[in-house]
């Protein structure tokens, strides 16, 4: 291991051409900590070449996690709606953005000018919160939203009457929305009972980015939440109303492109590396009676 660490900061050190003798800074690096600024300088960069070769990026991470025993058949569901959406037919995703936080700054920030990003106070003040519940219409990226105080079943239904009253005729819609107790109170199954031409896909838990509305709720809080200022509720909830309005004067849709097959091809070697990693782990978990 010293042997690879001496040749590799030798190959470093001549490429940086620093102006001292490498056999000296081997020497140095491993003497004492007053000494060894130039070779741990050294260090750095080969360790940055590295990362750089191998496309290596230690400093970002990502949420995972390996969804339930249905994900085939409920994935194989909602991309192929996505992929081949069925004629005389709408594909709505349906989901909650809750808990959004008016924030106000203690001050205000200094403005964006050349060689100066923009600036905010790291402390904030909150003034409430607010839902919003949206519907992504998938062919044309048109956008339904209604804020709510809380996020309930109740809310849930009313969101879905106003729903069926935007799209007024006898048009079915298969509604793409997660798991969320919410959308299965039995109250709202009963709606949906009701009112035939609803027709609810269920993405896999812990699969939320499979619901393209969530793609909308990232074009929310980058362009328009993040860097506000909101000094009330009622403040937030007009921004929320602007941007709405502003998205359906021009409507963008998400094209989804990833097959079934790539998402499968993906999962399996997922699998594979979290065996490796701890055997057993990707089995299903058996539930522990609660009577023993």
């Amino acid at each position: 291991m010293l042997s690879s660490l001496h040749g590799s900061l030798s190959v470093t050190l001549s490429r940086a051409r620093v102006g001292v003798n490498v056999e000296d800074s081997k020497r140095r690096f491993f003497s004492g900590c007053r000494l060894c600024a130039l070779p741990v300088f050294a260090l750095g960069l080969f360790i940055s070449r590295l990362w750089q070769d191998y496309n290596l990026k230690p400093h970002r991470t990502r949420s995972f996690k390996l969804s339930d025993k249905k994900f085939l058949e409920k994935v194989t569901d909602v991309v192929g709606l996505y992929l081949n959406p069925p004629d005389k037919s709408l594909v709505v995703c349906i989901d909650e953005k809750s808990q959004i936080q008016a924030l106000d700054r203690t001050q205000p920030g200094l403005p964006l000018k050349k060689g100066r990003c923009g600036t905010m106070t790291h402390d904030y003040k909150r003034n409430g919160t607010t839902t919003l519940f949206a519907a992504l219409e998938v062919a044309q990226g048109k956008v339904i939203g209604q804020c709510y105080a809380r996020h309930r079943h109740q809310e849930f239904l009313k969101f879905l009457q106003r729903l069926d009253a935007e799209f007024a005729g006898d048009v079915k819609l298969h509604v793409v929305m997660d798991n969320y107790g919410t959308h299965k109170h039995p109250r709202v199954q009963r709606w949906l009972k009701r009112h035939a031409r609803f027709i609810p896909h269920f993405v896999p838990t812990s699969s939320s980015w499979l619901n393209l509305v969530e793609r909308w709720f990232g074009e929310l809080t980058g362009k328009r939440i993040r860097r506000g200022v909101f000094v009330s509720v009622e403040d937030l909830q007009k921004a929320i109303e602007e941007f709405l309005a502003a998205w359906n004067s021009d409507p963008k849709p998400f094209v989804w492109t990833a097959t079934v097959d790539s998402i499968v091809e993906k999962l399996n070697r997922c699998k594979q590396t979290l065996e490796r990693i701890k055997p057993g782990c990707t089995r299903p978990r058996m539930r522990k009676n609660k009577g023993k």
